[in-house]
């Protein structure tokens, strides 16, 4: 896909609410500094919202009958009755009504200092969900599919939404998919000198 403007970008699968909220937090999961772009720049809620829209969004390749056990060990792989698509409506949800209760402001409103704290406070389960009608979903858990979605989309080849501009490779010298690299492989600590190549073929 042609790497659209986030600004201008309409949703497929998000409502207006949930992608501001996925726009606040991945611009503070992923920040842009002087090393290289952040979330927002690289276009990451797209993917995010594409990634979402699709089979993996539906859960359509997954195991999904019951009995679900929570509390079963993760040998024993995924037990929530909730496909992706759930696990962000039901999250956004939670994280919004905590805002609100905490801050009086929906959670895209808070500043930078303050949203970081409550997606630590997510990263160590340290907000109830069930106080906010969520019994099942935990808050640490929401975080997780955030924070591994927003890797992907930063680091994935642009042809999926992400990495717009393939900024992130260029941050950190990943080639991407050029048909050969052989003379480099062992060159250690040598440079690696031209840029990344993405699977349509785009330079950067």
């Amino acid at each position: 896909m042609a790497a659209p403007a986030i600004e201008t970008y309409k949703p497929a699968f998000f409502a207006n609410h949930e992608w501001r909220f996925i726009l606040a937090a991945c611009d503070r999961l992923i920040p842009a500094d002087d090393v290289g772009p952040g979330a927002l720049e690289a276009n990451v809620p797209v993917f995010i919202d594409h990634e979402l829209n699709g089979s993996y969004g539906k859960a359509e390749d997954w195991y999904m009958q019951e009995p679900f056990d929570p509390k079963a060990s993760a040998l024993m792989g995924y037990q929530l009755p909730y496909s992706p698509q759930e696990i962000y409506r039901r999250g956004i949800a939670a994280v919004g009504a905590y805002a609100q209760q905490t801050y009086q402001k929906p959670f895209e409103e808070l500043d930078a200092e303050t949203r970081d704290d409550v997606l630590t406070k997510l990263e160590q389960n340290r907000v109830d969900f069930a106080a906010f009608g969520e019994p099942v979903l935990k808050a640490s858990t929401f975080f997780d599919f955030l924070l591994t979605n927003t890797r992907e989309g930063y680091l994935s080849d642009p042809m999926y939404g992400g990495n717009k501009g393939m900024g992130a490779w260029k941050m950190i010298g990943f080639p991407g998919a050029r048909a050969s690299f052989l003379e480099w492989v062992g060159q250690h600590n040598v440079k690696y000198p031209l840029g990344p190549v993405s699977i349509l073929g785009e330079r950067a």
